[in-house]
Formats: C-alpha cells, sequence, structure tokens
C-alpha cells in the first residue's frame, strides 16, 4: 500500500485538518443579528417603555422568546450536521488510499473525449473542509501538473475504482 504521507511533510490527524481554512460562525456574523443576550436586552427594554395602559400580551413575549431558542438550534443542528459530512466525505476518500482509480481531469482530447488519468490514490488533503487527493503512475511516481506540482483530484472526479 503506497504510503500516504507526502515526503518533506508533517502528519497530522485527520480530525485536524477537518473545516481548516473555513470561516468561523463568528466571522460572518455582522452587527445586525441579535444573539440571545441582545434579544433579552431588547425584550427588557421593550417591557420597561411600553404604555401603562396597554400592556404587551405576555403570550407574545413567551413567544418570541420561543422562536429565539429554535432558531439557535436550527443553527446549532446545521452545524453539526455540516461538521458530520465533512468527517464523513474525509473518512470516505481516506479509504481509498492504495486503490488504483480512473479520474477526469476535466479537459478534453483532439476528439472532443473527455480526458482521463488511471493511478493509484497516494494520499489524501483536506482543503476547506473538502477531501482531495493525489495519485501516483504505475512507476509510483506521482502524477503532477505542467510545474511539476502534483495534482490534486476531487472524489467526484472518479470515473472508476480497482482494487
Amino acid at each position: 500500500m503506497p504510503s500516504a504521507f507526502v515526503a518533506g511533510t508533517t502528519a497530522q490527524p485527520i480530525d485536524s485538518l477537518i473545516n481548516v481554512n473555513q470561516p468561523s460562525s463568528n466571522a460572518n456574523a455582522n452587527n445586525t443579528s441579535l444573539g440571545p443576550n441582545a434579544f433579552l436586552q431588547l425584550l427588557t427594554t421593550e417591557l420597561q417603555n411600553q404604555d401603562p395602559t396597554q400592556p404587551q400580551d405576555p403570550t407574545q413575549s413567551v413567544t418570541q422568546l420561543a422562536q429565539m431558542s429554535a432558531l439557535q438550534y436550527q443553527q446549532q443542528l446545521t452545524s453539526a450536521f455540516q461538521g458530520f459530512q465533512s468527517n464523513f466525505g474525509v473518512m470516505q476518500a481516506a479509504s481509498l488510499i492504495g486503490k488504483h482509480a480512473t479520474v477526469n481531469t476535466g479537459a478534453t482530447d483532439a476528439s472532443g473525449n473527455a480526458s482521463t488519468v488511471t493511478g493509484s490514490i497516494a494520499t489524501i488533503s483536506v482543503q476547506n473542509g473538502q477531501p482531495y487527493f493525489t495519485m501516483t503512475d504505475s512507476s509510483g511516481k506521482a502524477i503532477t501538473d505542467n510545474n511539476g506540482n502534483p495534482l490534486l483530484f476531487s472524489t467526484s472526479q472518479i470515473v472508476g475504482i480497482a482494487n
């Protein structure tokens, strides 16, 4: 079985590579989003400034709080599912190491047919939470681009796999 490591790199556990270079949820938050503390401050201010002759319906506050909790739960569930999806994709890709595969390179030949390359899956690389792999040819040399850099292929480019 070919080595899963590229010469000159340090081994890192796969779980430390998942979601690397992905923006954190805090980086996407802008000043207009309300968190639970801001929601409670807004609710308190609303109650302090309401007209005493026409008080707010108390069930409306409870309904708003329940909606806020449901939204937070949905966001947490979405985040957890995205993490699971990323982990699952990486684990599937890792199971391909050592297998012979044919991949579509994305290019076409002179007659318009899709160009493919066949080799052995050598390493798995995770970029932005997505797994990519490198391949070696029948002589064990890395399949590279014109500059000598190993080509990275996505699992969606696989058109055939053999043991």
